[in-house]
């Protein structure tokens, strides 16, 4: 999954992207409105963790022009103890959540993963298909009831395709899910990885849409 971390101070900025990135989320992070409103029109995120009181351009004027442009990227806003009315301007201007400064790491995760299966159109924490199991929130996975252990960058693929079963994703979008501004990409690590899952986890779990991408194919009837 793919993060965008709007966030001026240095010190909270740091903290989180290094509890993000601990957690396999590919993260970006800008510091100001500016940064924020070019990165959203230019990028696809799975989800933004975004702070009200910025530089240059205020986060709220960031998320009205989000809502505008009608994207659906989940948004979740930090904001002080004492901002009842900027967390009231926030969700009615669009924000899904939010979370107060000085937030509480374990519970941020928490948020940022109930938000990512609510965008994902799930409400069980637990995702399950087709015999294989996998927790967001534990990082584990099992097959037929049997652990397995994956590379953070094979749980970054697979968790995308898992959440939406029948849901084609081309290799660029999974490269998204991947990699940050600063990540080098290698050409085929796309290929490695689902080559590594479809060994795990069986040959028929993840399919190739010739010509389109990947997908975990819906259950039968």
């Amino acid at each position: 999954m793919r993060l965008l971390l709007v966030e001026d101070d240095s010190m909270i900025g740091e903290a989180v992207l290094d509890l993000l990135r601990a957690e396999h989320y590919a993260v970006d992070w800008v510091r100001d409105g500016e940064m924020a409103d070019t990165a959203l029109r230019t990028q696809d995120y799975d989800l933004v963790l975004l702070d009200l009181g910025l530089p240059r351009r205020d986060g709220l004027d960031v998320l009205r022009a989000l809502r505008a442009r009608r994207q659906r990227v989940p948004v979740l806003i930090a904001t002080a103890r004492d901002a009842v009315q900027q967390r009231i301007e926030g969700l009615d201007a669009g924000a899904d959540d939010y979370v107060l400064k000085p937030y509480d790491l374990h519970e941020l995760l928490a948020r940022l993963r109930a938000l990512l299966r609510r965008a994902a159109g799930r409400a069980e924490p637990v995702y399950e298909h087709q015999g294989i199991c996998i927790n967001p929130a534990t990082r584990e996975v099992t097959a037929q009831g049997q652990p397995v252990q994956l590379s953070a960058r094979e749980w970054a693929v697979l968790e995308p395709l898992l959440a939406r079963p029948g849901l084609v994703l081309s290799r660029a979008q999974l490269e998204e899910k991947l990699y940050g501004w600063k990540d080098e990409i290698s050409s085929n690590a796309v290929e490695v990885y689902i080559h590594g899952l479809r060994r795990k986890l069986g040959p028929g779990l993840i399919q190739n849409v010739r010509g389109v991408g990947y997908m975990v194919p819906k259950a039968g009837p």
